[in-house]
């Protein structure tokens, strides 16, 4: 059997109906998993700036580097661990534990600001643990979806339009925060609204043979490991992302927000950073909205030709453009990023058998991430062999050559919309 045919056996989305009757979305199950969802990302999206100004005014761009690449790197760590688990204990139970974690690690961050100057090593140490939370949460976000929506397609859409204005209010909320108030006051908003995600995620019930197929019964940890490999590397066109986005992490998304926030912030000030990020969530709304409207064909191919344009953002912050051009070029990365983003997570969750999709979703989560852990991690000593300027040079054209890899490959480029969807 060809992986194309195994691909087609394993598509589970539900039967489309009618175009001029789309199904229904809206009910309790994902209004219930919306709120969780857009009210946390609210919180997270104030989470990069508050780190890149609070911390980055105590301990520099290295320490900003230090503590998010301890976030990532105990994600990346346990992630696996994590899709292992959602699939053997349900996604639900995972995040609503997760979600709890993460109200202890943020609430303990609130108190050390409110209070003084937090030492660098509770950073640190609250980051990694809060790093391991998210590492049990996310593997269920991607596998949730089939389960609380009945078009995986149109919910990944609206979910991205939350995350997207998300990102629009509460990066320039957490700039205000802190020059008004304090960065504690961020980090107990976000606290609060992990605990509100929790609530939510508490009272979502799942239909009884959802709730079954997300265990795995009489079977050994590693097996389970060893299981979502298989199915993750039976799919070429899911492999030869990854392998993209490792490379698109250490030279693009990982050192952007650590040089990117210093560049912007000396020359324009804090304020002009916030800014700049709200319109990255502006232009996110619309991507998020495109892929509402539309749905192409060939996916996976659309979204990385939409990708091509996200080189326009670091290309900005490298020539020193001026305010408008900035923000316009953070709006045109934003649009950019949630088309595909939408694409890959409908792929991914119609392309694969439910009772793996946590395990397969870890996968990929763990090798997207590790690149952008890595890429945080080495901005600051970046930064004695070369300009900031030099290397965000270097990352737009990172995102050109990207784009035009996913497109080189035939199972990227020729990965087909799964019917109904």
């Amino acid at each position: 059997m060809t992986t194309e045919q195994s691909e087609q056996q394993t598509t589970h989305a539900l039967p489309a109906g009618p175009q001029d009757s789309p199904t229904p979305l809206w009910d309790r199950r994902f209004g219930l998993y919306f709120t969780a969802r857009a009210v946390s990302l609210l919180g997270d999206a104030m989470m990069p700036v508050a780190a890149a100004l609070a911390v980055g005014a105590l301990y520099g761009v290295t320490g900003v580097g230090l503590v998010l690449g301890a976030w990532t790197g105990t994600f990346v760590l346990l992630v696996l661990f994590g899709g292992v688990l959602s699939d053997r204990f349900g996604a639900r139970r995972m995040m609503v534990g997760a979600d709890l974690v993460r109200v202890a690690t943020q609430g303990v961050l609130a108190v050390a600001f409110f209070t003084g100057r937090p030492p660098f090593w509770l950073l640190v140490a609250m980051a990694a643990v809060a790093g391991a939370a998210v590492a049990m949460f996310l593997p269920g976000v991607n596998g949730m979806v089939p389960h609380v929506a009945r078009d995986p397609h149109r919910a990944n859409a609206t979910l991205k339009v939350a995350d997207a204005l998300a990102h629009l209010l509460g990066p320039a909320l957490a700039g205000l925060l802190i020059v008004v108030t304090d960065a504690g006051t961020v980090y107990a908003i976000d606290a609060a609204t992990f605990l509100v995600s929790a609530l939510c995620l508490a009272l979502l019930r799942l239909a009884p043979q959802a709730a079954d197929s997300s265990q795995a019964k009489g079977s050994s940890l590693r097996r389970d490991l060893r299981r979502g490999w298989r199915e993750f590397r039976a799919r070429t066109w899911m492999w030869a992302v990854v392998l993209v986005w490792v490379v698109h992490g250490v030279l693009v998304f990982g050192p952007l927000v650590p040089l990117g926030s210093a560049l912007i912030g000396d020359r324009l000030g804090p304020d002009a950073y916030g800014l700049a990020v709200s319109f990255l969530g502006a232009g996110t709304v619309l991507g998020g909205l495109l892929a509402l409207r539309l749905r192409p064909g060939r996916p996976l191919a659309a979204g990385a030709g939409a990708m091509l344009l996200y080189g326009a953002l670091p290309l900005a912050i490298a020539l020193d453009a001026r305010l408008p051009v900035l923000l316009a070029a953070h709006a045109l990365a934003g649009a950019a990023l949630a088309f595909w983003s939408v694409m890959w997570a409908t792929s991914v969750q119609t392309h694969t058998p439910p009772e793996v999709l946590n395990r397969v979703s870890a996968y990929e989560l763990a090798g997207s991430v590790s690149g952008i852990s890595a890429g945080q991690l080495l901005a600051g000593p970046a930064t004695a062999l070369t300009s900031p300027h030099h290397f965000l040079l270097l990352s737009a054209a990172t995102c050109v050559a990207a784009s035009a890899a996913l497109l080189a490959v035939p199972a990227i480029r020729g990965l087909r919309r799964a019917q109904g969807t």
